[in-house]
C-alpha cells in the first residue's frame, strides 16, 4: 500500500482467538470499567456536592477523576466490543480519534499530577503562603494550562502521525490505537517529522518528572524535620496517595516505552498497556479514598443519599 488513504480500517491485537477467552476478556474489562465508572463517579459527585471539599487539592483530584474516566472510556469499550463480536477491526477515523483522545487525556493527566505535586509542596513547605499561591484563580489557570498543553500535544502528534504514509500494513500490535504502534507502520524514512514532535514531548515529560522529584525531595526534607511523630504522619498522609498514583502511572509508562528491545514481546507490551491504560483509572479512586479522611467521610455521607433516592 502506497499511502494511508489506501486503508479504511486498522486491525487491533486480539487478546485471544478462543471464544471462551474472548468472553473472559470482555467480562474482566467490563468489571474494571464499571469499577472505574463507580469510583471516579462517586469522587466527582462528592467533590462537587460537598462544599468542605472545595479546596485546591480536591479541585485537582476532580480533574484527575474526569481524566481517568475519559482515558478508560477511550480504550476499553472498543476492546470489549471487539471481543464480544469476535472482531479486531477499527475504522481509520476511529483509530485517529482514539489516538487523539488517548494522547490528549494521558498528557493532561501527567500535567495535572505535576500540578498536584506543586500543590503538596506549597501546602507542606510554604503553608503560610498557601492561600496566596493556591487561590482559586491560580488553580483554574494551572488546570487550564494542563488541559491546553494536553490538547496541543495530542493535536500535534495526531496530525503528524496520520499525515505520514503507511507502508507496513494496517495491523496494530496493541488492543487500542496508540502512536508508538502506528509509527511501526510508517514508510521507511518518512517518520522523522513525528520523531521531532516526540523529542519535544520527551523533553516536556522529563522536565515534569524532574519537577515532581524535586518537589518531593523538598517535601521529605521538611517533613523529616517535624519534631512530633503525629505531625510527620499527617504530612506523609497528605502525600502518599499522590505519590502512589504518580509511581503507578509514571513507572508503568516509562517501562512500557523505554524498556530494552531484548525483553520486548507482544505479550509483555499487552500486559504493560493494560497496567498504564486500564488499571490506574480503576485503582486511583481507591488509593485516594483510603488515605483521605475528608473524602472518606464525604463518600460515607453521600452514598446513603444516593441509595435512598434510588429507592
Amino acid at each position: 500500500m502506497s499511502n494511508s488513504s489506501s486503508f479504511n480500517e486498522f486491525l487491533l491485537l486480539a487478546f485471544s482467538d478462543t471464544r471462551e477467552l474472548q468472553l473472559l476478556h470482555f467480562s474482566l474489562f467490563l468489571g474494571i470499567y464499571l469499577a472505574s465508572l463507580l469510583g471516579n463517579g462517586l469522587i466527582i459527585t462528592a467533590i462537587v456536592c460537598d462544599h468542605h471539599l472545595h479546596t485546591p487539592m480536591f479541585f485537582f483530584l476532580l480533574n484527575l477523576s474526569v481524566l481517568d474516566l475519559g482515558t478508560i472510556s477511550t480504550t476499553v469499550p472498543k476492546s470489549m466490543a471487539n471481543s464480544l463480536w469476535n472482531t479486531s477491526a477499527i475504522s481509520y477515523l476511529g483509530c485517529a480519534a482514539q489516538v487523539f483522545h488517548f494522547t490528549f487525556l494521558l498528557s493532561t493527566e501527567y500535567s495535572v499530577l505535576t500540578v498536584m505535586a506543586y500543590d503538596r509542596y506549597v501546602a507542606i513547605c510554604r503553608p503560610l503562603h498557601y492561600g496566596t499561591l493556591m487561590n482559586h484563580r491560580a488553580c483554574v489557570r494551572m488546570a487550564a494550562a494542563a488541559w491546553a498543553s494536553g490538547f496541543l500535544n495530542a493535536f500535534l502528534h495526531t496530525t503528524n502521525t496520520f499525515s505520514i504514509p503507511l507502508c507496513q500494513g494496517n495491523t496494530v500490535d496493541q488492543f487500542f490505537c496508540e502512536i508508538p504502534q502506528i509509527l511501526k507502520l510508517l514508510c521507511a524514512g518518512s517518520y522523522f517529522r513525528e520523531a521531532g514532535a516526540l523529542v519535544v514531548t520527551i523533553c516536556l515529560v522529563f522536565g515534569c518528572f524532574i519537577f515532581i522529584v524535586q518537589s518531593y525531595v523538598q517535601i521529605f526534607t521538611v517533613v523529616l524535620r517535624i519534631p512530633s511523630e503525629q505531625g510527620r504522619h499527617k504530612a506523609f498522609s497528605m502525600c502518599l496517595p499522590h505519590l502512589a498514583v504518580v509511581s503507578l502511572f509514571v513507572g508503568t509508562v516509562i517501562f512500557a516505552y523505554l524498556k530494552p528491545p531484548s525483553i520486548s514481546s507482544p505479550f509483555l507490551d499487552l500486559v504493560l498497556s493494560v497496567l498504564y491504560a486500564v488499571v490506574p483509572p480503576a485503582v486511583n479512586p481507591l488509593i485516594y479514598s483510603m488515605r483521605n479522611k475528608e473524602l472518606k467521610n464525604a463518600l460515607k455521607e453521600f452514598t446513603p443519599l444516593v441509595l435512598l433516592q434510588q429507592q
